[in-house]
């Protein structure tokens, strides 16, 4: 399965306590034992009452048409003679679950079927780049640029998003992804930081011209600063990251019975569930899960895509369980760089293809619907003949989500050359 590693030698550059604060951050879970100086700037930029975005990615293109099961076309079960999810019927659970009467989801993502009654879940179908690369790497480039089949955007469109929101007391864990790399999408002149894992209290930071620092790279670029006085603020921080060290992770306990499992998926959301908790400004969050490149063994109801959808749909309703009143602050998006072709392939799995489906939680989302035009899976319908095609450019639902949720006015920055009007959207933010 292919990933991204986006990791660049750093390089030392000026500071000052007001560019620290800006521009790095502390890995923190609790704020009773920080130093005074800190406890004012995370006071200053609480993220009570802000809107929220949380972004997942899922890596190696996943298979839209066997995640939400377009059960009352026919062709599909026409393409699909080894891997197809059986129609909805009574007698068995191993079968797609009936959302609508032509789609349904694939039986490992029950515990979102919930969530969907409940109009809390909306998804879209046939979504995704225009950009016709089959390229693991281009497609994720384009998805996290924001800019399909232009590959010389330096930034990402959801850093480009947080810049059309200043902030005067903005705080350093304004933006966060699960992992060791910033991701391109979060890559810009905003603020962002990538953390590996809150329990360990690594942090790597966004610099100009880097894409992070190294473990202990702060200590060595405070070390070449000629600045007694910076030195001073510097052992201050490197005090306060060892006190909370210490501080016990437990303290943001999981809330209203949610269980998100011992997936790496799972653990990166419960942590984001307790950066979310911890109200230390945070508004925009990503995290990523791999494998969803199945050329051969896909299976069906059982197989690698089973598994991987029991995690995410775990994962996800365990996310909206332990937020519970939180949630009507956040929406929660999936993306993926493309979809898997319609036909399976002599391996009894599907290769790189073209459109394929979004979800969509939140507090500020009209569920219960599965949104987008059918394109159909006939001969004639395919894309070159192999493929869902595209009928919603993932530019309209991140715009709507963005402009609706977020607050952005004026997408032209974020999404540069594509046709923004609102009048086009979907209808599946609330205004």
């Amino acid at each position: 399965m292919p990933t991204k590693s986006d990791c660049q030698g750093a390089r030392p550059i000026p500071f000052s306590r007001r560019y620290f604060l800006k521009q790095g951050g502390i890995a923190m879970v609790g704020l009773s034992t920080m130093p005074a100086f800190l406890q004012r700037a995370v006071a200053a930029t609480s993220s009570s009452g802000k809107k929220q975005l949380v972004v997942l990615f899922q890596r190696g293109a996943a298979d839209g048409l066997n995640i939400v099961v377009p059960f009352g076309e026919p062709n599909y079960y026409r393409m699909r003679p080894t891997i197809a999810i059986p129609r909805p019927h009574t007698d068995s659970t191993d079968a797609a679950i009936d959302l609508d009467g032509f789609f349904g989801l694939h039986p490992s993502l029950a515990r979102l079927e919930v969530l969907f009654r409940k109009n809390e879940l909306a998804i879209v179908h046939a979504a995704g780049s225009p950009d016709p690369t089959r390229s693991h790497f281009d497609a994720q480039d384009f998805m996290e640029s924001g800019t399909p089949g232009i590959k010389s955007t330096d930034d990402g469109w959801l850093n480009r998003a947080l810049d059309k929101i200043p902030e005067e007391h903005a705080s350093p864990f304004r933006a966060v992804a699960m992992g060791p790399n910033l991701p391109r999408m979060l890559r810009g002149s905003a603020p962002a930081i990538a953390l590996p894992d809150v329990r360990q209290f690594k942090l790597m930071a966004q610099t100009p011209g880097a894409g992070q620092i190294a473990e202990g790279g702060f200590e060595a670029m405070y070390a070449q600063t000629v600045d007694h006085a910076l030195r001073g603020t510097a052992t201050e921080t490197f005090e306060a990251i060892d006190m909370l060290r210490k501080a016990d992770p437990s303290k943001y306990k999981l809330e209203n019975g949610a269980n998100y499992g011992n997936s790496r998926l799972g653990q990166s959301l419960q942590q984001i569930g307790q950066l979310l908790k911890a109200d230390i400004g945070t508004e925009v969050l990503f995290v990523d899960c791999g494998g969803w490149d199945n050329h051969v063994n896909e299976g069906g109801v059982q197989g690698q895509l089973s598994n991987l959808l029991k995690d995410l749909g775990q994962g996800i309703a365990a996310f909206r369980q332990d937020m519970g009143d939180r949630m009507e602050n956040i929406v929660f998006v999936t993306m993926s760089e493309f979809g898997r072709t319609a036909k399976e392939n002599g391996n009894r799995g599907t290769d790189h293809g073209h459109a394929n489906c979004m979800f969509v939680m939140g507090g500020d989302v009209k569920g219960g619907k599965v949104y987008g035009r059918w394109p159909g899976l006939g001969e004639g319908q395919l894309n070159e003949g192999r493929d869902l095609a595209l009928t919603t450019d993932f530019r309209s639902v991140l715009g709507e989500i963005l402009q609706k949720h977020v607050g952005v006015r004026d997408l032209a920055p974020v999404f540069p050359g594509f046709d923004n009007n609102p009048r086009k959207f979907a209808g599946l933010i609330r205004s």
